[in-house]
């Protein structure tokens, strides 16, 4: 069935809508739970959580797929901030602390929707290697040892691959108008 029959199977509340997207995004939705949460029962609760929240919606989204897709990333780091409380997962600390070099944290007055077009934007300004790799690193979390399997080369190259491109979208985005004091560099100069 196509997602467009899908959605409106949803909007009208009819469970037929959830037997589909289980059908269709059911094994997708697993494994990137399974990836962050690390075990089956977690990501299992996690897909629930999904079906859960794709159900109670208002609003529905243009592509299906990246919508469930992104209501299970949340949900799954909802759960290990649960679950972990103070202790952040390893994973999700080493991929935040990377993205803290490019882009804005939530202090800097861009809508998300604006930040999301531009990164779409971008992304779509990088050669396919370089695109594929930015997006197992920062949309699914796949580790730099995953990635370098993928591509079948060192880990080094996949490291500097993803520097030099968060560089690039940090230029990217202050070409745009959207940036920020470093953290370091206002406190520097606030005296603390």
């Amino acid at each position: 069935m196509d997602d467009n029959k899908i959605l409106e199977l949803l909007s009208q509340k009819e469970e037929q809508a959830l037997r589909e997207i289980e059908n269709k995004y059911g094994v997708k939705l697993r494994r990137l739970a399974l990836h962050f949460l690390g075990n089956e029962a977690d990501a299992e609760e996690c897909v629930n959580d999904v079906y859960f929240k794709a159900w109670n919606a208002v609003r529905k989204p243009e592509s299906l797929s990246a919508w469930l897709m992104q209501i299970c990333r949340y949900t799954a780091f909802g759960m290990i901030d649960r679950r972990t409380a103070q202790k952040r997962n390893a994973v999700l600390v080493e991929l935040t602390a990377e993205m803290e070099q490019c882009i804005p944290d939530s202090s800097v007055q861009a809508e998300e929707s604006e930040l999301s077009g531009m990164l779409n934007a971008f992304l779509g300004t990088l050669p396919k290697e370089k695109r594929i790799m930015f997006v197992r690193r920062y949309w699914y979390g796949d580790s730099i040892a995953e990635i370098a399997e993928f591509f079948h080369c060192r880990e080094g190259k996949i490291r500097t691959g993803l520097f030099r491109t968060r560089k690039k979208l940090e230029k990217f985005l202050k070409e745009r108008g959207v940036s920020y004091e470093r953290k370091e560099f206002a406190e520097l100069h606030d005296g603390n």
